[in-house]
């Protein structure tokens, strides 16, 4: 059987182009630094991010650890959205690798509040409390449904960090989805940071990695905790090489991927599902599956069974993410199947309250 892949932007598979620069690329050892394809994917990401350097590292998971290592020593502590990537979903590497203290941020609306923010700031010369040295944001928000962050609000939450003395830390992940979104540059966010960690392996398409940008001397400890944590890879301009067209010519094409999860969600709305709002959508569509379909999972495994992967994203939470492996098409076909079985489930629950009533009747 054939599926029709929702469950996330990962699952996205090199194009013809990247597949012919991997074929052809030219290598070296980048743990000497002599590999010259992944020297020139650095060098580029620094330059379009605007920062001084730029590190090619296996996992989103894996930049965001090394810059978390890179700015805060053992012991200190680092402020992150209780919703966050970096909070939820990174193996609770902060704690057990890089030693450092996780603050919660409420972070429910994407970008976390200036209250949340005061709150959880540990200042230094406070014996019993790791001293607070970073902020993490996430952008765009996966589990806030897609957010992009305001570039206006994004900048206040920056300037109130500085002044706190705090360094900051952008996972970018789906960074180029909230430029694509706004229409902006990149820039507009990287000038307020003083690390980011941008993956190469969801929209954009490239078969595996991340970039981590910042400083030279950020950059620099980055390595040495890449090398510590087994990322230091030898002929690896193979997968650089898809990661270069990933960044150059993979960007543009993300606005489609908008546009067909908006289809989505008013198609999901129309058929009876409880679509998530969002003020600003970019290529996620949550919604609830309730009681009546039982949990997510159950429902996951419906949907498989009729060709459609789905995303489980909590006890009764579904996420689907369109990608450059979806088209107009695939978003229909996703809505008929979805359509399809909210009609099964309906009749199955008329079918019962016949049964009960016809029981009720008879005494």
């Amino acid at each position: 059987m054939e599926y029709l892949d929702f469950r996330s932007d990962t699952v996205t598979k090199p194009t013809e182009e990247m597949r012919a620069a991997m074929a052809s690329a030219e290598v070296g050892d980048d743990v000497y630094g002599d590999d010259p394809t992944v020297n020139e994917l650095q060098d580029y990401a620094a330059c379009l991010t605007g920062m001084e350097a730029a590190l090619y590292v296996c996992s989103g998971t894996m930049g965001n650890l090394v810059s978390l290592m890179s700015h805060c020593a053992r012991g200190e502590g680092v402020l992150m959205g209780t919703l966050s990537h970096t909070w939820k979903n990174e193996a609770g590497n902060a704690a057990f690798l890089a030693g450092v203290m996780p603050y919660p941020l409420d972070d429910l609306s994407g970008l976390p509040s200036e209250a949340s923010l005061k709150l959880s700031y540990q200042p230094e010369g406070n014996v019993h409390c790791a001293h607070t040295v970073l902020l993490t944001l996430e952008n765009t928000h996966n589990a806030a449904g897609g957010l992009p962050a305001d570039e206006r609000q994004f900048a206040n939450i920056a300037a109130l960090a500085r002044d706190m003395g705090l360094k900051i830390h952008v996972d970018g992940a789906r960074i180029f989805n909230a430029v694509a979104y706004f229409g902006n540059d990149v820039k507009d966010y990287t000038r307020h940071a003083d690390s980011i960690q941008i993956c190469l392996s969801k929209g954009l398409g490239a078969p595996m990695g991340s970039v981590v940008c910042g400083t030279r001397s950020f950059v620099e400890k980055a390595r040495k905790y890449r090398k510590a944590l087994g990322g230091g890879q030898r002929q690896t301009g193979i997968a650089a090489a898809a990661g270069l067209i990933a960044l150059k010519s993979m960007r543009a094409r993300l606005a489609d991927d908008h546009k067909n999860a908006a289809v989505l969600a008013e198609g999901l709305a129309s058929v009876g599902y409880g679509v998530e709002k969002t003020p600003r959508r970019t290529n996620m569509v949550y919604f609830g599956v309730g009681e009546h379909h039982g949990d997510a999972r159950t429902f996951a495994r419906k949907c498989a069974e009729r060709g459609l992967l789905v995303g489980a994203a909590g006890k009764e939470r579904i996420r689907m993410v369109t990608h450059i492996g979806l088209d107009e098409k695939s978003v229909a076909d996703a809505i008929n199947i979805l359509k399809e079985i909210n009609i099964i489930k309906r009749f199955e629950r008329s079918e019962v309250g016949d049964v009960v009533e016809r029981i009720d009747r008879q005494g």
